[in-house]
């Protein structure tokens, strides 16, 4: 006997059961749409590499600080013109990188670090309310020298550690090779500053191009070109940024660049916290 599945020739398909399928493949496709982890972005993956890279520097000068100690003279005074030294490349790294974020071209950084130029600048189509505008600039430079004395203070520590010689030229070296990797950590996995920003996420954060500033202040009381030059392109970088912030405050605001939104993001960087949104 044929089984009842089988339909026999010309017998039409059960209305019903048909309608079944159809609201059930359509609940497999939502289902899937929801739990589907979406691809990381291509700029995504080129700061997970960059993260990766500063891993291995760090590493690379643990190394070198316990088995070539010497290679670590260029930091005092001006040893940097006397002799040669692979510290000589990572200069050269920390250089380049504060020039992308000072030279106004389209590059493979975030939107939240070129947000104060004008090519990344979306306009609102209605009539800015600036009234708004200036509430949310004052409440954010408000967040933002929290986080300024917070990180003087640290420095302030630093500098006595320093002072009462527990603390070496080479560990606060080292101190800022470790925050060169943590920049990045901020960037993809976790950002503490944030809970005091309160800010959405990196495309809209006030302080991102402080991330050179607050990385070389550790060496500032290292008495080498080195270190000072470093120090001296990084408040280079602050102060544009700051002068931007008061001059063009609309370009800093999601509401007024719509570039900023997360219905216009492109970066689809820091998905850790934008996904959540979606």
């Amino acid at each position: 006997m044929r089984s009842a599945v089988f339909r026999k020739k010309g017998e039409h398909p059960d209305p019903r059961r048909t309608e079944k399928g159809k609201h059930m493949n359509r609940k497999d496709k939502v289902f899937d749409t929801i739990t589907k982890k979406p691809a990381p972005s291509v700029l995504r993956k080129i700061y997970t590499g960059r993260l990766v890279m500063r891993c291995l520097i760090f590493l690379a000068c643990v190394w070198l600080v316990i088995t070539h100690p010497e290679q670590l003279s260029i930091l005092r005074g001006w040893n940097f013109f006397r002799t040669l030294s692979p510290l000589h490349l990572l200069w050269c790294v920390w250089i380049a990188d504060m020039l992308g974020q000072l030279i106004p071209i389209p590059q493979k950084l975030a939107l939240g670090s070129q947000k104060l130029f004008h090519f990344r600048f979306k306009p609102l189509k209605e009539a800015i309310n600036y009234q708004a505008l200036h509430r949310y600039i004052v409440d954010t430079t408000k967040s933002a020298y929290k986080v300024f004395l917070i990180w003087a203070a640290f420095v302030a520590a630093v500098t006595l550690l320093r002072y009462l010689e527990v603390l070496s030229d080479t560990a606060l070296f080292m101190i800022t090779a470790a925050f060169y990797v943590c920049d990045l950590i901020c960037v993809l996995i976790w950002c503490p500053f944030r809970l005091i920003m309160k800010n959405r996420c990196c495309t809209t954060c006030r302080i991102f191009n402080w991330d050179h500033l607050m990385m070389f202040t550790p060496m500032l009381f290292l008495r080498g070109f080195f270190s000072q030059s470093l120090i001296l392109m990084s408040i280079a970088v602050w102060l544009v940024w700051e002068l931007c912030v008061m001059m063009y405050p609309e370009r800093f605001w999601e509401v007024s660049n719509t570039a900023l939104s997360c219905a216009n993001c492109t970066d689809k960087l820091c998905t850790q916290y934008c996904q959540k949104l979606r």
